[in-house]
């Protein structure tokens, strides 16, 4: 099952002008949000990225950028390594 978070929600953003075709977005991403089209990278799923900031921190061109570590991607990361619940305070808990 394909991992979905809110819907039109995260902050990735990929500039095409930047981009070589190198490809390493999409070798890093752990959701397979990228594809390429036309020797570019392209997101082709959104609202699967996790805002982990893998791609951005792997790209040397300067052509993705995400807010690594905010939302409910960190709440859930975070949770997972502490042992706790993840609480990101978006369902007011």
């Amino acid at each position: 099952m394909k991992h979905r978070y809110l819907k039109n929600v995260v902050s990735l953003n990929l500039i095409t002008e930047k981009c070589t075709g190198c490809r390493l977005c999409i070798k890093v991403c752990p959701h397979q949000v990228f594809s390429m089209n036309n020797g570019k990278a392209e997101i082709t799923d959104k609202d699967s990225c996790m805002e982990c900031g893998a791609c951005a921190m792997n790209c040397a061109f300067e052509a993705i950028e995400v807010k690594s570590g905010t939302g409910c991607a960190a709440a859930v990361m975070y949770g997972k390594l502490t042992g706790g619940e993840p609480n990101c305070d978006c369902c007011g808990k």
